[in-house]
C-alpha cells in the first residue's frame, strides 16, 4: 500500500462533498455537529477555499489522503500554526470508512510530520482525541505521539463538550 497526501485544491471538493455524504454517519461520532449545507460540493468548496486561505497565511496545511489507486480517502490538516518561541502546530485527520483500518491514517499522519519537522522546522505536534476513540490513539502512538494529558470538556464534537486525551510529539532534532 502506498498513501500519500497532497495539497488540497478546489478540484476536490466535489470529491470530498460525496466521502462526507457517504461517511456521514460513520464520521459523526467523532465530529462537530454539521449544517447541511458542509456535505454539499458548493459547502466543500467554501471549506477548502477557506483552508488554502490558510495556507497562503502560514496557520494551515490542508491535505487530501490519497490511496494507492489516486482516490482521495480522507483529508489531514496542520492547523494552529504558531511561530515564534512555540513552533507548533496541532494536527487533525479523518478516513473514510471504507478506507478505515488499511494504515491511510497512519501512513498520512507521518507524511504530515515530515512536512511539520521538515519543510516547516516546527518544534512540536499536538493531537486530540476523544477519550474513547482508541482507534485514533493507536494511530498516534504508532506514529511516535506521546500521551500528556486530559483536557476536561475540550471540544464539542457530536452536539457535547467532550473530554480529549492530549498527545504530542516533539521535534528533537530541532536546535
Amino acid at each position: 500500500m502506498v498513501t500519500t497526501t497532497r495539497l488540497m485544491s478546489p478540484e476536490d471538493a466535489p470529491v470530498l462533498a460525496a466521502l462526507l455524504r457517504s461517511n456521514r454517519d460513520f464520521l459523526a461520532p467523532w465530529e462537530p455537529d454539521r449544517e447541511d449545507s458542509y456535505f454539499t460540493e458548493e459547502g466543500q468548496l467554501a471549506v477548502v477555499r477557506d483552508a488554502l486561505d490558510w495556507y497562503e497565511a502560514g496557520t494551515h496545511v490542508p491535505h487530501v489522503i490519497v490511496d494507492d489507486d489516486g482516490r482521495v480517502v480522507g483529508r489531514i490538516t496542520l492547523s494552529g500554526i504558531v511561530r515564534f518561541s512555540l513552533q507548533s502546530a496541532s494536527v487533525g485527520y479523518w478516513v473514510s470508512e471504507h478506507a478505515n483500518g488499511r494504515g491511510h491514517a497512519t501512513a498520512a499522519l507521518r507524511s504530515m510530520i515530515a512536512v511539520a519537522f521538515g519543510d516547516l522546522g516546527l518544534h512540536r505536534i499536538q493531537a486530540e482525541t476523544l477519550k474513547h476513540n482508541a482507534a485514533s490513539q493507536r494511530i498516534l502512538e504508532r506514529a511516535g505521539f506521546e500521551r500528556y494529558g486530559l483536557a476536561p470538556e475540550y471540544l464539542r464534537i457530536a452536539g457535547r463538550w467532550q473530554d480529549c486525551v492530549m498527545y504530542q510529539l516533539i521535534n528533537r532534532d530541532m536546535a
